[in-house]
């Protein structure tokens, strides 16, 4: 998923909702996969018990894996690994990347989240995150963001690493075509999909037609 030098176009990246009852969300996520590419799922579920995350996690993750997109536990490298997902993503307030690598092994994803710090993603980079996410780019409703990041810091990375980078905040079928052609990997996204009026599938569909009339390879340099 996050190791090809070489993509043909931006993929996305999706995040569950902030709330979720995993057996009626089951449809809307076999709704959403049904629209189109999807790289991943992260399941970010916050204020809630370890076993909501584990309920969620039993009904979620075969579904994605079953269609090939790799779920990411947000937050908790320890159910991570216990639950057996492909990955962790760590935000700037959580654990630093060496815990979370060290508890998740060195097979699964670990992602980091860097803000509009370039330098804070090449020490992930060099570290051994296998993912660095920029942003916010836009203004969300699902949380406030602490950085507001440009898209020249996508362009930046992607014409000097190889390390995939993610896109994230505010994002929508909209206003995505300017990170795309800045050359982001993957577009992290949740109230585009989950809140479209025409629905998730439709959701995914209509941003990969964009990634599609935006997208071209991105040759990274080592």
């Amino acid at each position: 998923m996050f190791d090809d030098e070489t993509r043909a176009t931006t993929r996305l990246y999706l995040i569950t909702p902030p709330a979720l009852d995993p057996d009626k969300f089951a449809k809307d996520l076999e709704e959403a996969l049904a629209g189109g590419d999807v790289a991943c799922l992260q399941l970010r579920l916050k204020e809630v018990d370890d076993n909501a995350v584990r309920r969620a996690t039993a009904v979620l993750m075969p579904i994605a894996q079953d269609r090939g997109v790799a779920f990411v536990m947000n937050d908790r490298p320890d159910l991570a690994a216990e639950l057996d997902c492909d990955g962790v993503h760590v935000g700037e307030e959580d654990m630093p990347y060496a815990e979370a690598r060290r508890l998740v092994g060195a097979d699964r994803i670990v992602g980091v989240t860097c803000g509009d710090s370039r330098d804070r993603a090449i020490a992930a980079a060099e570290a051994g995150a296998d993912y660095v996410a920029f942003g916010a780019f836009f203004p969300s409703g699902t949380k406030a963001a602490k950085h507001r990041a440009s898209p020249e810091v996508l362009r930046d990375w992607s014409e000097t690493t190889v390390v995939p980078c993610v896109a994230i905040g505010g994002i929508t079928q909209e206003n995505c075509g300017p990170l795309v052609e800045a050359g982001a990997d993957f577009l992290s996204v949740i109230g585009a999909i989950w809140n479209y009026p025409k629905g998730p599938r439709a959701a995914v569909r209509d941003f990969n037609a964009v990634f599609g009339r935006y997208g071209r390879a991105h040759t990274t340099v080592p």
